[in-house]
């Protein structure tokens, strides 16, 4: 049972966009740490989640299989607007809920929320994000799913092993998810709906 009411700051779709934008106008990020590097991350963010936001087109499969909902869901995302991998799938979710009414969709931060945060770590030992967790009304868990695509994540795993740098990981990263253009994402979203639902 995941108590919403415990949440600090919840906040909308639009809501989490205008505080990432008004931080940035002060210098600032989400989250705990600031730095020039972070500024800097949220800036190259706020772009690709205009982009994702003009360019993803929801898959008619998923469509159909989100439209199928019939009881009320609670979507949570964990997410940090300095958060590269979160940049490039919360307009997806976003766009997810959009298509039925019976999908709340709230964004919740990071490093306010570890409470929340630590229920979902990846691996059992890490805080990685984004998470997309889908609630009843009870607020007993019915599916989550994050912080990446399986792709996505064996393309870092075979960069890793291979020693490149963090600029590397980055750059690579980011490359596949604009070549994949939240195909990878949508089908395994679809595999959970269609297993939950």
């Amino acid at each position: 049972m995941i108590d919403v009411k415990q949440i600090i700051r919840p906040l909308t779709y639009a809501n989490y966009r205008q505080l990432v934008d008004d931080l940035l106008r002060e210098g600032k990020v989400t989250g705990e740490q600031q730095s020039t590097d972070l500024t800097e991350y949220t800036k190259l963010n706020v772009a690709r989640m205009n982009r994702v936001e003009k360019q993803a087109v929801i898959e008619e499969n998923l469509s159909q299989a989100i439209q199928q909902i019939q009881e009320p869901q609670q979507w949570v995302v964990i997410t940090e607007g300095w958060c590269g991998d979160a940049a490039q799938l919360v307009p997806l979710f976003h766009k997810m809920s959009e298509l039925n009414n019976n999908i709340q969709l709230t964004l919740v931060l990071r490093d306010e929320n570890l409470w929340l945060m630590d229920q979902f770590l990846t691996n059992g030992k890490s805080r990685s994000i984004p998470k997309l967790i889908a609630l009843n009304t009870q607020g007993e868990l019915l599916w989550h799913w994050g912080p990446r695509p399986a792709a996505a994540q064996e393309l870092i795993n075979q960069l890793v092993a291979n020693g490149a740098d963090m600029e590397l990981l980055k750059e690579k990263l980011h490359g596949w998810y604009a070549k994949d253009r939240t195909k990878s994402a949508q089908q395994e979203l679809l595999g959970l709906l269609k297993a939950y639902n």
